[in-house]
């Protein structure tokens, strides 16, 4: 896949583009890519994202935007995975927000990235004070030589599929009607940091994932499985809270210990399955006390484990 920062002056060539945030890439934005990747093949022209960082409502209302479900580099990595050849990151500022909706029509879409084919979902707005539309498109669409398609809503489970669903699915540590809104099980990913050592000294060591953002979707003690650590995924036990119990006060960190495994996991970059949610992140009295909670987590996270073993022979292809 092919990364393009900013918006070229004339494009290269035509393209079929969808325009979006695409946090998450849930289920409704893979179904949009299968139609962008339908469209790209008919017309033979690459299948073009378009897509914003910072999120505008971060930076319009940093305080009031919402938690993100996935860091820039995840974000990227699934569009690619979902067959995308090229996205265009454009940096969301003041100038790019002052953009009238009929220039970003002339500028962005037709000049810049050359679409002949754009697909939109259908509350698709753009342009300054957010004025453009999908009617405004289609108006000058023709003159443009662009084809214009409007994406229905996806349901599941009669529920609109959106990343607002899932931000909700997960604050509430619903995660298997999480991972049918996303398709796949919820992630996190980063690098192994250093951390203060406290999990070794209290017998259960961890690793320490660096998170991009510092509001994570969901929070508490986890079954988790861990990819990169290892020829195939770890089972695991997480934590990601503030942990109230040795800090005061300070910034989530997410701390995975993995069962029966021994090694140095510092610097590799991993990613963090959630499976399932045993309790609420709780502060303890003293080191000993939480030393018994960790224990109890770690034999609540292999309980779970056998469970799943022994369903496996009724779910062909599931693997744990």
């Amino acid at each position: 896949m092919r990364l393009t920062r900013g918006i070229p002056a004339a494009a290269a060539g035509p393209s079929a583009l969808t325009i979006g945030n695409f946090d998450g890439v849930h289920l409704g934005h893979q179904a949009m890519l299968a139609e962008l990747r339908r469209a790209a093949g008919r017309l033979g022209v690459p299948a073009c994202v378009l897509t914003f960082e910072p999120h505008p409502r971060e930076f319009f209302a940093p305080d009031k935007a919402p938690t993100r479900l996935t860091s820039l580099r995840e974000k990227l990595e699934l569009l690619a995975d979902c067959g995308i050849e090229r996205v265009h990151l454009c940096r969301f500022d003041y100038r790019f927000a002052q953009i009238s909706a009929e220039e970003f029509i002339e500028r962005v879409i037709a000049r810049g990235l050359g679409a002949r084919w754009l697909l939109a979902g259908d509350d698709f707005r753009f342009g300054a004070r957010r004025a453009g539309d999908l009617v405004m498109l289609k108006q000058h669409a023709p003159r443009l030589g662009l084809e214009v398609s409007a994406m229905a809503s996806v349901m599941q489970d009669r529920e609109r599929v959106s990343s607002t669903a899932v931000r909700k699915a997960l604050a509430a540590g619903e995660l298997a009607r999480a991972e049918r809104l996303l398709g796949r099980a919820y992630s996190i990913s980063g690098r192994v940091v250093r951390g203060d050592g406290l999990g070794r000294k209290l017998g259960f060591p961890t690793a320490n994932v660096q998170m991009k953002h510092n509001r994570p979707p969901l929070g508490g003690i986890f079954a988790v499985r861990l990819h990169g650590a290892a020829a195939g995924p770890l089972r695991g036990v997480a934590s990601l809270g503030v942990r109230p119990t040795v800090r005061q006060q300070g910034t989530p960190v997410l701390e995975v210990h993995a069962l029966d495994f021994e090694g140095d996991l510092y610097r590799r970059h991993v990613r963090v399955e959630f499976l399932n949610k045993f309790r609420d992140e709780e502060k303890y009295a003293d080191l000993a006390t939480l030393t018994r909670k960790i224990a109890l987590d770690v034999e609540n996270a292999r309980a779970y484990f056998s469970r799943q073993d022994a369903k496996a022979p009724s779910n062909a292809g599931v693997k744990f």
